[in-house]
Parts: structure tokens; C-alpha cells; sequence
């Protein structure tokens, strides 16, 4: 009697053992759930930018914005490489232009230099539902992000905590940030950490590339040091940025800047008083969009009336564009 006790308390034991490794292993799988403070992130669940169409663990989350300088001074940027979607525009008579980097999947040790906020840029900012990170601004500019129109971090106010100057770079363009200094403050400021941009359709598998639209260089005619050649790789599928003939190097990676899809948006713009233009970037105008190795002629769209409207891109048909999945840069050219 004794011994088969014994033998049932055995198997009691084995079997609890056992439901106990079942249960651990269910656990240690199930889809959750880190809160980082930012957002939900699940830890089994591959999520996809709604930028990029890439793999991205923070995809949930709402992404930052900071405005970097384009002079040859400030050469090379930190971080660049690493933004997911770029704008290029130009902000003076001059054509001298200035970067919009949006940073959601990658996290850049540093960030810079970052200069001045911009008028023209404060509706794509606000399309892409982004917090948007400069060093104080034009006029226009900072009287709009004071009011809160789009949440913003502005260096004027936060120089030595969230942005700081590196010894041995001439000012102005010796600015600097990371992304968690920023994270910080915007928790600080109490903004919404969720992402709430639609997205960018994007294809599933590379098409078959159309023989009469190939291309494997793009020419965006800025003047001077800010000329810009975008050569295409097919192996890689990927786009490489040189500017002024030299390759554009990220100096917080030491990696030249890829793309996997490059627009060249075409608007008008206008002499404003001082050193400044005014650049449309809503209504529509004609685009070009290079991805796969070859070029789509078709339109960009943004609605006039509404600032946080999407900026859409189309088909000569009408039909929104799917985009190659990978980095975006939207290289934005005027009639001037």
C-alpha cells in the first residue's frame, strides 16, 4: 500500500511538473507587452512602420521630428542615415535648403546640428502627426508653435537639458540632441506618445519593372554645395544620396544615406521679406517618384484648408502610389 502511494505521489508530482513547464512556456510567448512609456509593444508581433513599410519595433509609437542644417559647414549630420522619412527644402533666396528628419524605428546615438524651425515645414510635420524638435525658428514659425498649433520642443527654451553645444563647431551649427532627451521632455510635456499617422500603402514584392521608365541616377538641381545626385543600386535596391559630388556620410554611423524611395516634388514658392521664402507644400503639383530602379510620373496632393491633412502621392491615373518598402526622402524643388 505504502509503495503505491508512493507511485501516485510520483505521478502527481510529474504531472504537475509538467503543467507548470506548460505554463511557463505559454507565458514566456504570449503577446505582451512592455510599456516603455511611450507606447504598447508586443513582443511577438512583427510591426511594420506605417512610413517605411519596414519592420519596426516601435512602430505603435508616435514618432519625433527635428530639423537639421543642410550647410556644407555642418557637414557630415549625425543621424541622418537613421530618420525614416526626410524633407528637403529650400528656406532662403539663396537656395541654401534644410532637412526635416522624422526618426520612429531607428534610434541615432546623437542628433545634429539641429537648426531652426521653419514655416513651410510646420504642415508636413503636422501631416505626419509627429512631435516636432528645432532651435528656435523664423518668426512665423515660433508664433505658430508657442500657440501649440503641433506639439513642439523647442531648444530656446531647453538648451543645456534637452539639447546641448559641442565644443570645437562653430556656431550656429553646433547643436545637438538624442532621442531620449526628447522622449524625455515630451513626457515631461505631457504629449500623446500614441501614433495616430494613417500611413504609406507600400508593395508586398518588388514589381516587374517597367524597361521604358528605368533609371539609375536622379539629379535634384539645387544650387551650388547643395546640388544633389541620387545613384541606384540594384543589388540592394536601394538609392545612395551625394551632395556636391561627395557621398553624404551619417557621422553618427560612418554609413552613407540610403533610400529605398526618392520624390522630387515640384511647387512654386515666393520672395518674403528679409532672407526668407515661402514655399507652397498644400494644394498639388507634379512629382516624380523613383523607387525599384525606375520612375512613376504622377502628383503629390495636400489638402489646403486642413494643416494636418496627409500629403498624398499619385499615379498619372489617379491612383495612390504604393511605395517600395524602405527610406523615404522627399527632395522638394521651387520655381526659383
Amino acid at each position: 500500500m505504502l509503495k503505491l502511494n508512493l507511485n501516485k505521489l510520483l505521478v502527481i508530482a510529474g504531472a504537475t511538473v509538467l503543467v507548470l513547464i506548460v505554463v511557463f512556456i505559454i507565458w514566456w510567448n504570449k503577446e505582451i507587452i512592455i510599456n516603455n512609456g511611450m507606447g504598447i509593444i508586443n513582443k511577438n508581433e512583427t510591426l511594420k512602420s506605417s512610413i517605411t513599410g519596414l519592420d519596426c519595433p516601435g512602430a505603435d509609437v508616435r514618432s519625433i521630428t527635428v530639423m537639421l542644417a543642410s550647410d556644407p559647414e555642418a557637414r557630415p549630420l549625425s543621424g541622418i542615415s537613421q530618420a525614416d522619412i526626410v524633407f528637403e527644402m529650400p528656406v532662403d533666396p539663396t537656395g541654401i535648403t534644410r532637412f526635416m528628419a522624422v526618426f520612429q524605428c531607428e534610434k541615432p546615438k546623437e542628433i545634429g546640428s539641429v537648426r531652426s524651425a521653419r514655416n513651410d515645414f510646420i504642415p508636413l510635420a503636422a501631416g505626419l502627426e509627429t512631435i516636432y524638435a528645432h532651435w528656435g525658428g523664423e518668426h512665423g514659425a515660433l508664433e505658430k508653435l508657442d500657440a501649440r498649433i503641433i506639439d513642439n520642443i523647442d531648444a530656446m527654451k531647453y538648451e543645456g537639458t534637452v539639447f546641448y553645444r559641442k565644443a570645437g563647431i562653430r556656431p550656429p551649427h553646433d547643436g545637438f540632441t538624442n532621442l531620449d532627451l526628447l522622449t524625455k521632455k515630451a513626457q515631461d510635456l505631457k504629449y500623446d506618445f500614441k501614433n495616430n499617422f494613417s500611413g504609406y500603402p507600400h508593395q508586398d514584392k518588388e514589381p516587374k519593372k517597367n524597361l521604358s521608365n528605368l533609371t539609375d541616377q536622379i539629379n535634384v538641381n539645387y544650387p551650388g554645395p547643395h546640388t544633389v545626385r541620387w545613384t541606384y543600386d540594384s543589388g540592394t535596391n536601394l538609392y545612395s544620396r551625394y551632395r556636391n559630388g561627395n557621398a553624404e556620410i551619417d557621422k553618427d554611423n560612418g554609413q552613407i544615406v540610403k533610400a529605398g524611395v526618392v520624390v522630387v516634388m515640384n511647387t512654386t514658392s515666393k520672395f518674403l521679406k528679409e532672407q526668407y521664402i515661402s514655399v507652397d507644400v498644400r494644394g498639388e503639383g507634379v512629382a516624380q517618384i523613383y523607387q525599384n530602379g525606375s520612375v512613376i510620373n504622377g502628383k503629390w496632393s495636400k489638402n489646403s484648408s486642413q494643416l494636418d491633412s496627409k500629403l498624398y502621392f499619385y499615379d498619372d491615373s489617379g491612383k495612390e502610389i504604393q511605395f517600395a518598402p524602405g527610406k523615404i526622402w522627399v527632395e522638394i524643388v521651387t520655381n526659383q
